[in-house]
This record gives structure tokens, C-alpha cells and sequence, in this order.
């Protein structure tokens, strides 16, 4: 039997980018109990529906999934023609995907795939999906960064990392974009009532990184899992920056533990955050808006 649906979110919908597992999967099954209408991406039908079925049984509501890989750019734009052929409203999108590979990967457009998925992903899929927020608003975008933008640093010199590789690097690097895009876009929407804010979800026990993990990640991860969030616990953030009401004015800030935060130094350079939205948009083939 289908519930009715109320709660602080009923009405809302929220489209949860990697919503297959980890903070994604726990950040969608507790929206969809607060009664939001769901959406989700993932890479792979199956653990995608599976992932569906089981947020569906948490809000009582069908759940609209979406498969696309957001490394590939072309994907991004289908996912996002789907999108807005599907959804009438969005009313929170909660960048969330992203990955850490230790060896240099390319994308089918011949892009750094740290950076492609992690930065330029949500950077395209933000900017088209911009106008059905606006028409939505009050709405919220929430990106998930993480306090390693504390040690990033943009290499305008070498965005690809094709002169010299780290994952670590090309991850800081990647999580202090989310930062600088999360702040020139709360500045770039200053006019409407869509809002922009990037968040540290703590440590997570997840299977971020499984595909081509360091040697870090190798020795210690099996050590420290104890010590590590839940996905749960991880989700509470971009679960409170999704739906508080007192958040809703609430625009280019950094938040941990649910609270607003300092983010780096780097991450407050204006000039930077201007630089990095063309280079990307340069990247991506939009067109930016002066």
C-alpha cells in the first residue's frame, strides 16, 4: 500500500547524483523518508534500480532513476536532457558523485577522470540543469567536497595533471574545485532563490576508491573502517544542508558536522574561482555568461 506522503521535504524533489551507495544511496533514503520525491543517477542499471527499490521502500514513492556515466561529457548532457523531459521541478540537486583513482585514468574526451568526474560533471550538469531550478525556487544545490580541499591547490598550468600525476593531488585538486565552483555559483546566483553550498561529509566507510586504490588506502583502510562514519552518519550533512529550513537564504558557505565551517584560504580566491568556471566551461563547450 502506498504511504501518504508528508514530512518536512513532501513536495520536493531532489535529484542525488551516485545515488547507488555510500553517502549518496544513505543521503536519498533519508530524504525519501522525510517524504521528498526522489531521483537518482548511477553508472549501472542494476545496482541503480536495485538502489531505487530500496529508497522507494524508505519514502513510499516511486523513485525516477537515471544511468549515465558522468566522466563522459556527452553522457552528462543526455543525463540531463532525461532529466528535465522527466522532472517538472527540482527543487534540490545534491552533486555527490566522485571517485579517487591513484593512477592517471582518461575519459572518453580525453580529460583527467579525477577531475572530469569529480569537478566538470557536476559543473556541466549544475549549469544545464540552472534554468528548472530557477523556475523551482526556493531550490539548493549541495555539493559534496571534503576537508582534503584544505590541502588542494588548482594547476592551471597543468588542470590534467599530464606533466605529473598523484591521485591524492588530482583528488585535493578536484574537492577544492567543488569549493570555488560552489562560491562563484552562490555568486553568479545572487539574483534568484537557488542557493549553493559545498560540504565535508567526515571519513565514510564506503567503497570510494576500490577501483584503483592507493597504497594507503591499501594498508590502512582495513584498519581505521571501525573508526569511519557510517554512510548514514556521512549522509546527515547533505542531508541537513538539503532540507533545513533555516538554510533556505543559507548561500556560499562550507559546512561539517551540519554546521557552517571555514573552508582554505585558496578556496575564498575570487580571481581563481572565475579562472577555474571558464577554464571549465571552456572545457565542457558551454558558453559562460559574463
Amino acid at each position: 500500500m502506498e504511504q501518504t506522503h508528508s514530512g518536512p521535504m513532501a513536495g520536493r524533489t531532489v535529484l542525488v547524483t551516485g545515488g547507488t551507495g555510500g553517502i549518496g544511496r544513505a543521503t536519498a533514503l533519508g530524504l525519501a523518508a522525510m517524504g521528498a520525491h526522489l531521483a537518482i543517477t548511477g553508472r549501472d542499471r542494476g545496482r541503480t534500480e536495485g538502489a531505487a527499490c530500496e529508497i522507494r521502500a524508505a519514502g513510499g514513492r516511486p523513485v525516477d532513476v537515471f544511468v549515465a556515466d558522468l566522466s563522459c561529457q556527452s553522457e552528462v548532457r543526455r543525463l540531463a536532457d532525461e532529466v528535465l523531459r522527466s522532472l517538472s521541478r527540482i527543487d534540490v540537486l545534491v552533486n555527490n558523485v566522485g571517485g579517487y583513482w591513484n593512477t592517471r585514468h582518461v575519459t572518453a574526451d580525453g580529460l583527467e577522470r579525477t577531475f572530469a568526474l569529480n569537478h566538470l560533471a557536476p559543473f556541466l550538469l549544475t549549469n544545464l540543469l540552472c534554468g528548472r531550478l530557477k523556475q523551482s525556487a526556493p531550490a539548493r544545490v549541495v555539493t559534496v567536497s571534503s576537508n582534503v580541499q584544505a590541502m588542494g591547490r588548482i594547476d592551471f598550468g597543468d588542470l590534467q595533471g599530464e606533466r605529473s600525476y598523484s591521485g591524492a593531488r588530482a583528488y585535493n585538486q578536484s574537492k577544492l574545485a567543488n569549493v570555488l565552483f560552489t562560491y562563484e555559483l552562490a555568486r553568479r546566483l545572487q539574483a534568484t532563490l537557488v542557493t549553493a553550498n559545498a560540504l565535508h561529509p567526515g571519513v565514510v566507510r564506503t567503497s570510494f576508491g576500490a577501483e584503483d586504490p592507493g597504497g594507503v588506502q591499501r594498508l590502512f583502510t582495513p584498519f581505521m573502517r571501525p573508526f569511519m562514519k557510517s554512510p548514514a552518519r556521512g549522509a546527515a550533512t547533505p542531508i541537513h544542508l538539503a532540507s533545513a529550513a533555516d538554510l533556505e537564504q543559507v548561500t556560499g558557505r562550507y559546512f561539517a558536522h551540519s554546521k557552517p565551517k571555514k573552508s582554505s584560504k585558496r578556496s575564498y580566491d575570487e580571481a581563481a574561482a572565475a579562472r577555474l568556471w571558464q577554464a571549465s566551461a571552456d572545457l565542457v563547450g558551454l558558453t559562460v555568461a559574463s
